[in-house]
């Protein structure tokens, strides 16, 4: 099956060959291919939308479907999760055959009509949506950085993802440790994490915008009745251990504390943590 993924993306980067139209980020033979490609396409008012458009080709494709992501920095994050739908729904009619090109060019001709049916149904899935959730029920995410170099950019980015996915939770600082705990759809957690780890999100020691390499995902279960729900999603810092252990025993997370920050204490310890006021 790898084969015939691999296949596909050589005629991919043949077809889209222009500068950061396609760029591969990983091949695992048991992970599967992820890769990006670049369009620009013409929206309502003709103006260009460049569509960024994430692939993730598992082991089992094209018997399996495709998992997608879609940014634009022209569209909302609404507008680009209902281009990813759309993309989904016709992935599901070329099952057993390879399919990117043809998606492509699909949203290339409807893009269009996607974004005004997304303004029309919008006060109507913002309704649906609130006390609902799906299938997969709420789902909670733990996540450990490393460092912030830009924390002002890197925070606001981050209440965006958060809110634009309807996430609640935490970004909590403690001294030099920096977790987010997030709670939210299934789907929604499973977007966040690969606008985390693909975006340019942070820079480098140079200055340069670079992609987060250095976070850990700690944890990622259902949330369970002896959680609390976090209404909102916000920023923390803590001056102490004790406190930070408190939010989480509020939450109804002792264990999960327990579990996972006092070795991130110990590992920091020993490895010397990053300095940020170097950076």
């Amino acid at each position: 099956m790898l084969e015939l993924a691999l296949e596909e993306l050589s005629a991919l980067a043949a077809i889209y060959c222009e500068p950061d139209a396609c760029e591969v980020l990983a091949v695992s033979e048991t992970h599967g291919i992820t890769f990006r490609i670049q369009i620009s396409v013409k929206e309502l008012l003709d103006t260009d939308v460049l569509l960024k458009l994430l692939f993730h080709l598992p082991v089992n494709y094209p018997s399996t479907l495709p998992d997608i992501s879609v940014n634009s920095d022209q569209l909302t994050r609404a507008q680009c999760m209902d281009v990813k739908d759309k993309l989904l729904e016709q992935a599901k009619k070329h099952l057993s055959e390879p399919m990117v090109h043809d998606l492509i060019l699909w949203i290339q001709q409807h893009l269009k009509c996607v974004i005004k049916q997304s303004a029309t149904v919008c006060k109507e899935k913002t309704t649906l949506s609130k006390g609902t959730s799906t299938e997969d029920g709420i789902w909670m995410l733990l996540l450990h950085l490393d460092h912030m170099r830009a924390k002002a950019k890197y925070v606001k980015t981050l209440e965006k993802w958060a809110s634009d996915l309807r996430l609640t939770g935490r970004l909590m600082f403690m001294g030099k440790i920096i977790l987010i705990l997030l709670q939210g759809d299934r789907s929604n957690i499973k977007e966040y994490l690969i606008l985390q780890k693909t975006s340019k999100v942070d820079v480098d020691s140079s200055g340069k915008k670079c992609k987060e390499k250095m976070i850990s995902v700690l944890c990622e279960t259902k949330v369970q009745s002896q959680h609390k729900r976090f209404q909102t999603f916000e920023v923390k810092e803590y001056s102490t251990l004790d406190e930070l252990q408190k939010e989480f025993e509020t939450a109804g997370l002792t264990t999960l504390f327990s579990e996972f920050v006092p070795p991130l204490l110990k590992l920091k310890e020993n490895t010397g943590p990053f300095d940020q006021s170097s950076s």
